[in-house]
């Protein structure tokens, strides 16, 4: 697993998006601005897509079922990476969270595919999917969320609720054709 932590008081932010198809919107980009990383959940589309991500931020990506070619040979099918003491799980498809982070650390489990924005919490892990990033398809908006990890309080006992960091997903609905 990798690590992104920093020594931050303030909540990171984590942009999320997923199925850009080959297609990075201008009005997605606005949204990830000021973002202190991004999980791509797979369906990238293209190597173009990413570097452009790059350019905002620091990224972890996953490949997806239409990422083929060199270009998509050197995304995981799966990736774990800890950020802000919050471990992401990121898979295109819903991937299983099994000894994923810290034992008793906070755990969210990532994927796409299916270009349904999601939230749900099962067994204390967080699930999210942020929708589509590209072309709105099925009449579906466009979507991507933004995750604000909030910090563990200095000085909170193991049983106090904020205790450990928390990751606080917010769905983002991005304008546009």
């Amino acid at each position: 697993m990798s690590s992104t932590a920093g020594a931050h008081s303030a909540p990171l932010v984590i942009g999320v998006v997923s199925d850009t198809h080959g297609h990075l919107y201008p009005e997605v980009v606005e949204r990830l601005r000021g973002v202190d990383h991004i999980l791509h959940a797979g369906d990238v589309g293209t190597s173009e897509v990413l570097r452009a991500l790059r350019q905002i931020a620091p990224v972890t990506a996953v490949r997806g079922n239409v990422d083929v070619g060199g270009w998509a040979d050197a995304l995981p099918s799966r990736a774990e990476v800890e950020i802000g003491g919050v471990c992401f799980v990121v898979a295109h498809i819903s991937p299983r969270p099994d000894g994923a982070g810290r034992p008793g650390g906070p755990v969210v489990v990532v994927a796409g595919h299916s270009h349904i924005a999601a939230q749900d919490e099962k067994d204390g892990v967080l699930h999210i999917n942020p929708g589509s990033a590209g072309p709105r398809r099925f009449g579906r908006p466009r979507t991507m969320m933004r995750v604000a990890i909030l910090p563990a309080r200095e000085g909170a006992g193991p049983g106090d609720a904020d205790a450990a960091p928390r990751a606080v997903p917010e769905l983002v609905t991005v304008p546009g054709d």
